[in-house]
């Protein structure tokens, strides 16, 4: 009897994933994860039409019953007439402290120097109404933190307190997180644990053949299969824009938001891998990708020697038979809205630089990983209960350093470009300030820039 009731789960199961093997090592869609999204589009819509009229009905009924519609009221939050956290910040700052060319003061003597110069108390407003809303809200913390929603996506209510708004909606909710954790979270953790184990299985195959054409060329279907499987677990939708531009060898350069980076882009192509060698389950993934193709893994201490990274990139991306090398400049997750300071060492290396970019839709998801609050297990589990992943990749031409160029203004104009294809603000500050208090030197700048702006506004 129980094994009967077994074999009436297994059997669709595994034709199901027999398919879902197949149909990745075709490289085709049927479009069902594409109507899946658009159907969840559809009834965001509509829960963020009937949270707008309820809140609207209640606030006449109790504030202002008299008032016609033509009374303009906010219908959401104050996060649909400014933008949200997070993303831009909610103040609007004067570059009151941003370092700034200066005319040079003409030359007076120190007598007449002395004579006028008048301090004026309101000159210091700016840079005090500067410091606060910098320890209110600066642009670097908020950056490591989740994306807040202007709207409702059944997850979470990002810019609302609970409040019951109809029984349709709650009932809808409730429906969905049926479907989230009854039905997608263990069919996805299944297909994920399938992924894994195929990936591994396949690539130690792949890894005792002989190097050559032959070897490449199927290590890149092999992989292609075998993420693509992995992206079913998250219920990826991709979409990849510029194709002619795809990196076919030397260094790919991308913003970062998640480990999940690397598996949206594997699923287009074949990339070399660059980063620190880790345990448990990235771990996994790491031997098992180096057993079929090339990628540099270091030691925690072999990762901070430079000159070590420098030279091994420069081997690799030496070899034409090499796959382009995949690195993140940022050197941390950043959480999707903005673009941070790009360490130069990829930049230095010389060759030919392939940007990328990476810009995942929020309203499904959040794909950030915030590493510093969530263990990867607890990043996978969100993610496995989300609606879907997101996002589109956009391949963007080949750059090259210029003559006279450093390799510091190479890596700002290879950002610059980045975050203008995604939508992302580009920022100056340095990711690793999630992890590190901000280096003496770089104080010392900011109060030689405060000097220099009072001794201006004082002449």
């Amino acid at each position: 009897m129980i094994s009967a009731i077994l074999d009436i789960f297994w059997i669709p199961i595994g034709g199901f994933l027999s398919f879902l093997i197949f149909i990745s090592a075709i490289n085709k869609s049927i479009g069902v994860r594409k109507a899946y999204v658009n159907l969840l589009l559809r009834i965001f819509e509509y829960g963020r039409v009937s949270i707008e009229t309820a809140s609207k009905e209640n606030h006449f009924s109790v504030h202002n019953p008299k008032t016609d519609d033509t009374q303009g009221v906010q219908l959401v939050d104050d996060a649909d007439s400014k933008e949200g956290t997070n993303g831009a910040t909610l103040i609007t700052r004067d570059a009151v402290l941003l370092p700034q060319a200066q005319e040079p003061a003409p030359e007076k003597s120190v007598s007449s120097e002395k004579d006028e110069i008048n301090f004026d108390f309101e000159k210091c407003l700016d840079y005090v109404k500067s410091g606060v809303e910098a320890i209110i809200e600066d642009d670097v913390t908020s950056r490591f933190e989740a994306e807040e929603l202007k709207s409702w996506n059944m997850l979470t209510r990002t810019n609302r307190h609970y409040e019951f708004i109809s029984w349709k909606i709650t009932s809808i909710w409730v429906f969905g997180f049926f479907i989230r954790y009854v039905i997608l979270m263990p069919l996805r953790v299944l297909v994920c644990f399938v992924g894994v184990v195929w990936l591994t299985v396949c690539t130690a195959a792949v890894g005792y053949l002989k190097d050559g054409p032959y070897k490449r060329s199927l290590v890149h279907k092999v992989l292609g299969m075998c993420f693509g499987i992995l992206s079913s677990a998250i219920s990826a939708v991709i979409t990849y824009h510029n194709e002619d531009n795809r990196p076919s060898s030397g260094i790919c350069v991308a913003n970062h938001t998640s480990p999940i980076d690397v598996l949206v882009l594997m699923c287009d192509s074949t990339y070399s891998l660059i980063g620190q060698r880790h345990g448990g389950f990235l771990g996994v993934l790491q031997r098992a990708l180096a057993r079929a193709s090339p990628h540099i893994w270091f030691e925690r201490g072999e990762a901070k020697d430079r000159h070590l990274v420098a030279e091994r990139l420069k081997q690799h991306v030496s070899d034409p038979n090499n796959p382009p090398i995949l690195i993140f400049p940022e050197g941390t997750c950043i959480n999707n809205t903005s673009v941070m300071q790009f360490k130069k060492g990829s930049f230095e290396v010389g060759g030919v630089i392939y940007p990328v970019a990476i810009k995942y839709d929020p309203r499904f998801g959040d794909a950030f990983w915030n590493s510093a609050k969530y263990s990867m297990m607890q990043y996978l589990y969100m993610m496995m209960t989300s609606w879907a992943i997101v996002c589109d990749v956009w391949y963007l031409p080949p750059m090259y350093r210029q003559d006279g160029e450093s390799a510091i203004d190479f890596a700002n104009r290879v950002k610059s470009v980045i975050a203008k294809q995604g939508g992302l603000i580009d920022l100056v500050w340095d990711g690793q300030l999630k992890r590190m208090k901000p280096k003496k030197e770089w104080r010392e700048i900011q109060q030689v820039e405060f000097a220099n702006r009072l001794k201006s506004d004082s002449t």
